[in-house]
Order: structure tokens, then C-alpha cells, then sequence
């Protein structure tokens, strides 16, 4: 199973930061519609992403630096909830933070859906971490058989 990774820079400190990754209205500001969290190790990662139930937990919540959540797909046979992992690192750095991001346990068919999800919601994250408002999301999935490389990015979900 493959791995991805990439990291972005944010104009805002790690406290800021992690907000966006536990709080409800922190991570639907960049990334889905609706999240149930309980930004606690084993506590519930429920976000729906374009009409996608991403389900998982948490698996380990550092405030400042470090978030980990299982990930998969509702009713999905290949990438079920909690059947893969994603990591958000965040260190400081001079001017704000920059996160790394690594997901881990994708089936081949998905990860070029993920990382085309992850390059558009990464500098999404970003907007919304350095205090930029962001208008409606009309972003969608790539299905799980698709290898169109035009549309892959540089690395998300």
C-alpha cells in the first residue's frame, strides 16, 4: 500500500493551527460540510467531504505539534472507516507553522484520488489557518478507479 506526503506553510502559530484539525468548525472550515469530533486519543473523526463519510478516531492528539486519525470511507469495501492513517506534524517555524502531512495504508486505486483531494484541501487549510476567509467549497472526489494524472495534484486526499 502506498504512502503519501507533502507539508504546506501557514501564516499562523502551531496553537492556531491545531485548532483546525479537532475543533468541528475548525476542520469544516477548510475541509467538508459537517464533523462530529472528539479530539481525543480513541475519540470519534467523523467528517463528510463532498457527500463522503470519512470515518475513524483519534489516535494521538499533541497539542501543539501532533494529530493522528484513522481514515476510510463509509460502505466502502476497499478503503473501510479506520482502514488507513493520516499525520499531521506541526512545527514552528520563523512567521508561523508548517504542517506535515502523511497518509498512510492506501489501497493503490485510491491514492490518486487522495492525493488529488489533499492538494486542493491543503491550501484550503492554509487560507483558513492564516485567517482568509474561504467561500463555498464545490469540490469533488475523483472516483476510486480513476488514474487521470492530469487531475492528481500535488497531494491530498
Amino acid at each position: 500500500m502506498p504512502d503519501f506526503s507533502t507539508s504546506i506553510d501557514i501564516d499562523a502559530a502551531p496553537d492556531v493551527v491545531f485548532d483546525y484539525l479537532v475543533t468541528p468548525q475548525g476542520v469544516t472550515a477548510w475541509m467538508g460540510e459537517h464533523a462530529v469530533l472528539d479530539a481525543r486519543q480513541g475519540g470519534r473523526f467523523d467528517v463528510d467531504i463532498a457527500g463522503s463519510p470519512i470515518r475513524g478516531e483519534y489516535l494521538e492528539v499533541e497539542r501543539p505539534r501532533r494529530v493522528v486519525v484513522s481514515w476510510g470511507v463509509l460502505g466502502s469495501d476497499d478503503l473501510p472507516p479506520g482502514a488507513s492513517r493520516v499525520t499531521f506534524e506541526l512545527r514552528e517555524i520563523v512567521g508561523g507553522t508548517r504542517v506535515e502531512l502523511t497518509h498512510t495504508g492506501l489501497p493503490d486505486a485510491r491514492l490518486a484520488g487522495h492525493r488529488y483531494g489533499w492538494a486542493h484541501f491543503l491550501p484550503r487549510l492554509r487560507a483558513a489557518g492564516s485567517g482568509h476567509p474561504l467561500g463555498q467549497d464545490d469540490w469533488r472526489p475523483l472516483s476510486p478507479s480513476t488514474s487521470d494524472t492530469s487531475r492528481q495534484g500535488t497531494g491530498i486526499a
